[in-house]
């Protein structure tokens, strides 16, 4: 039997504990949306300041990203010692919250967390294809999907009646700093490469090579539905249940949101698999279209019964996300080896630029037109993101994407 490779040697229990140590640190993110409830009540929110408290982790993170990838730090510095010290960072930020007092200062503690975040995301999945080159497909989707089910945990929270917002800010903040911990522990991978110079104008240019450049296009189609959908469904649904006249709307909402959030965990692992054994523009182009086919779907079923929404919902759910993870694995195989986490760092800070927009246009779009508008503009965002992952297939770069799959 030939000997074990360097690759396959401890890989798996990596991918675990980088998957933990991430979902750990990034809990003050998640932690958001069980806490608002109560602080709109506590500090009288109007709903400008609300949604300010949300968007400003955002918008955070766009911030601490777009520094990250101008100074090269993902490549530039160990992957473990950046998460460790986002996680420390966002644990002392969120627990600021206990002394806001208010919603100017809790604005300012949401974008520290968020900037500090950016120190634990795009380090991780760099971190995380240095461990696989087969198989990484698989591996970010298991990241992901576990990020995904963390995202969802919120609304299991507010479903099952909640808990003091003084305690989710501790254990939050908590768990964060053992997410920091617990990712210091994981060595670097086989694959890593040497730290290169300190090269700032390696951010653009990464982005602008005509295959990251695709792969971003494709990312940005994909981003521009999954947040906004993500932060406005419940109060969608939660509409749909009280047209429908159930006796507890809201708490019903709660729950039907974590199970379509939760479901796209699974999405995530299956977009994993089919992404490394059928292609990944392949895959990122059937999740899109299936994705944007739901949205358009719920556009005409806007006013339909609870359950034949929450069915076309969990579809959408699952799909909306499986492909997240196959643009990053995209740009760790064909960006220059030595700015892998730049460019990583750099795809995501326009990501997330672009869902601030999409979350802040769903209520003028509600206003103007209702929920049938927003599906239909959301839709909008797969179809365009569609078609540059049908160019990139036709590209020299798709060789090298998932082993010549493309």
């Amino acid at each position: 039997m030939a000997p074990s490779s360097p690759e396959a040697t401890g890989r798996w229990s990596a991918l675990a504990a980088l998957a933990l140590a991430v979902v750990l640190a990034m809990a003050p993110w998640f932690s958001a949306a069980a806490v608002l409830p109560h602080l709109r009540a506590l500090w009288r929110l109007t709903d400008a300041e609300a949604a300010g408290l949300t968007l400003a982790v955002q918008l955070g993170f766009v911030v601490g990203a777009v520094l990250s990838a101008a100074l090269n730090l993902a490549d530039r510095a160990a992957p473990r010692r950046l998460i460790l010290a986002g996680a420390l960072f966002a644990a002392g930020a969120n627990l600021g919250l206990l002394w806001a007092g208010g919603p100017v200062a809790a604005t300012g503690l949401r974008a520290l967390t968020g900037a500090a975040l950016a120190l634990v995301y795009p380090p991780a999945l760099k971190a995380m294809s240095a461990w696989f080159r087969t198989g990484r497909g698989t591996a970010l989707g298991v990241m992901v999907g576990a990020l995904t089910l963390g995202s969802a945990l919120p609304h299991l929270v507010n479903g099952l009646g909640g808990a003091d917002w003084r305690r989710v800010i501790l254990v939050t903040s908590g768990m964060a700093a053992l997410g920091g911990l617990l990712a210091a522990r994981v060595g670097d991978g086989p694959h890593r490469f040497p730290a290169p110079p300190f090269q700032p104008r390696q951010a653009w240019q990464v982005l602008t090579g005509r295959g990251v450049g695709l792969a971003t296009l494709g990312y940005l189609g994909h981003m521009w539905e999954l947040y906004a959908m993500w932060a406005w469904f419940a109060t969608f649904f939660s509409g749909v249940l009280r047209g429908a006249g159930a006796a507890d709307p809201v708490r019903g909402a709660a729950l039907g949101t974590f199970a379509v959030v939760g479901v796209g965990a699974l999405g995530c692992w299956v977009g994993g698999l089919l992404g490394d054994r059928w292609g990944r523009t392949r895959l990122t182009t059937l999740a899109m279209a299936l994705s944007g086919a739901c949205a358009l779907a719920l556009a005409g079923l806007a006013h339909a019964g609870p359950g034949a929404v929450l069915v076309i919902s969990l579809l959408w759910g699952f799909w909306i996300i499986a492909d997240s993870a196959q643009f990053s694995a995209i740009v760790s195989e064909i960006a220059p080896p030595a700015y892998v986490g730049t460019a990583l760092t750099a795809q995501l800070a326009l990501g997330f630029t672009l869902t601030a927009g999409s979350i802040a246009l769903v209520p003028a779009l509600v206003y103007l037109g209702g929920w049938p508008l927003v599906f239909a503009v959301l839709a909008a965002g797969p179809l365009l993101g569609t078609l540059a992952m049908r160019r990139l297939a036709r590209t020299p770069d798709a060789a090298r994407i998932a082993g010549g799959r493309g």
